[in-house]
């Protein structure tokens, strides 16, 4: 199937969706019998893509570690104060087989559920781990020359670095990134073997088979600059994601694929092969910068904007509720939603669920929904299931004060759509002031006597009708409040 452009990308984490239909359900579901009533929620948020996070067979010895690591039963502890031990399944990014986990309910499962989705016109995402696999991946004793391998010296010396093996008392290293200790739940994949490479397509190809695109987990730690570095070896002539991308879409055609890459690598992987790449840069400076820097971040290049994925919350983040706080957290949705390039959404950020779960964890506690929250949302998603979002064509629009005094229009986002004659417009005062500007659209067709009508889709019952030649000469004028936005649909009157 394929996906759309500027497509919605909604994430769930598997194990712990299929716990809580469960329960809801009052029997054992599966991917292979989600009830239907389940599958049309989801669809409600009118998502082009559905990412199940978190499928595939999970490694016993991982869980053995996530059952006994202190700082996660701290963790575990924190978020779910009466955990059991089967509420532990282990980490999703410890890779045991590329299968579908029984429990989730096997390949024929998942089959079962891509059709649903393809029924409802959504797309499959799925993980892929290309840095690392389980501790106990059979590759530590078939195919040993896919993973770093390491010395009784290196084992002495970085003991949490290093393990061995019982089966042939092999010492490979654990995975991890230059920055943080090693996944000890983990074994670190040789990115310049040629049989990792060869196994790895493998893998990648049969993936595809499965599903319509992945989301690569840490794909920059693959590069060969990055894993030279750090694993002091010469690198290859040609780049792991250069072998393996264009391969898989030579098969699978219109195949996706989606990078997490941080450490501000995201033009280099999109020229390495990637569709997608996270805009991380974007969600630090939406929490942590000035307007005028996020400003700036949104003039690049409409071709690298395109292949950005927008997010203020997702898995490995804090939830938004939390670290943006309510009415911050409405602001920086309607921005990022709205932006060029794929948006992505985590299950329980439209109910505004605070607690962010631990990946070991297949149960999440209970959380009220945040009912004007969700009105919200849905009334974004729907306005942004509009086709001119997807294939229109996307521009900054400049501000201008007011009067002469007032600067609060510095602290306006404002961005058109267009798509032959329909226009939409998005203004969102990210400040926590009122903000009041004028907006200039470079639009010469508004010319003339003819009314123009802005419904905002926030806010339908409210609609502003302006003079064509006023708002070429004026601009939109604008007041909103503190993290106030309009979503205006453009029409004649």
């Amino acid at each position: 199937m394929l996906i759309r452009r500027n497509p919605s990308v909604y994430e769930i984490n598997t194990w712990v969706w299929l716990t809580d239909l469960s329960s809801r359900f009052e029997r054992t579901v599966t991917l292979g019998d989600v009830p239907s009533e389940a599958l049309d929620e989801i669809a409600a948020w009118s998502p082009d893509v559905v990412w199940m996070m978190g499928v595939w067979q999970r490694s016993p010895h991982g869980r053995a570690i996530a059952l006994s690591h202190p700082d996660l039963q701290f963790e575990y502890q924190r978020v779910l104060p009466n955990f059991r031990d089967e509420d532990i399944v282990g980490s999703p990014y410890a890779v045991y087989r590329y299968v579908v986990d029984g429990h989730l309910g096997g390949p024929d499962g998942l089959a079962a559920f891509r059709e649903q989705l393809q029924q409802r016109g959504i797309a499959l995402l799925l993980d892929y781990v290309p840095n690392h696999v389980a501790v106990d991946h059979h590759w530590t004793v078939d195919c040993p020359d896919c993973l770093v391998r390491g010395t009784e010296e290196d084992l002495a010396l970085r003991s949490s670095f290093y393990f061995h093996t019982a089966e042939n008392n092999l010492i490979f290293a654990h995975g991890r990134d230059p920055y943080y200790p090693p996944w000890t739940d983990t074994a670190q994949v040789n990115a310049f073997s040629p049989d990792a490479r060869a196994q790895s397509l493998a893998t990648v190809q049969s993936i595809a088979n499965q599903c319509d695109g992945v989301r690569c987990d840490m794909s920059m730690l693959l590069v060969n600059r990055i894993f030279s570095n750090l694993w002091n070896m010469e690198s290859p002539h040609t780049e792991f994601w250069h072998d393996l991308i264009p391969a898989v879409k030579e098969e699978h055609p219109g195949f996706v694929f989606m990078a997490e890459v941080y450490w501000e690598m995201e033009a280099e992987l999109q020229s390495l092969g990637f569709d997608y790449t996270y805009d991380k840069r974007l969600y630090d400076r939406l929490l942590h910068e000035s307007v005028h820097i996020v400003r700036d971040h949104l003039y690049a290049a409409s071709t690298y904007q395109r292949r950005m994925v927008r997010f203020i919350e997702n898995h490995d983040e804090r939830r938004a509720q939390e670290s943006f706080g309510y009415e911050r957290s409405m602001a920086a949705a309607a921005l990022t939603m709205l932006l060029p390039g794929a948006k992505l959404y985590y299950d329980g950020q439209f109910e505004g669920r605070r607690i962010k779960l631990p990946v070991q964890l297949g149960v999440r506690p209970k959380e009220t929904p945040n009912e004007p929250l969700k009105t919200f949302y849905a009334k974004v998603t729907a306005e942004l299931s509009h086709a001119v979002y997807h294939d229109g064509t996307f521009m900054m629009l400049g501000t201008q004060p007011i009067l002469s005094h007032d600067e609060s229009h510095e602290n306006l986002f404002a961005f058109a759509w267009a798509l032959d004659d329909e226009w939409r417009v998005t203004v969102v005062n990210y400040s926590d002031r009122e903000a009041k500007g004028r907006i200039m659209l470079p639009r010469p067709s508004m010319a003339g006597m003819t009314t123009w009508i802005f419904t905002d889709a926030l806010n339908p019952e409210n609609a502003l009708l302006y003079g064509g030649d006023d708002l070429l000469t004026s601009g939109l004028p604008i007041d909103l409040p503190a993290y106030g936005a309009y979503l205006f649909a453009v029409s004649k009157g």
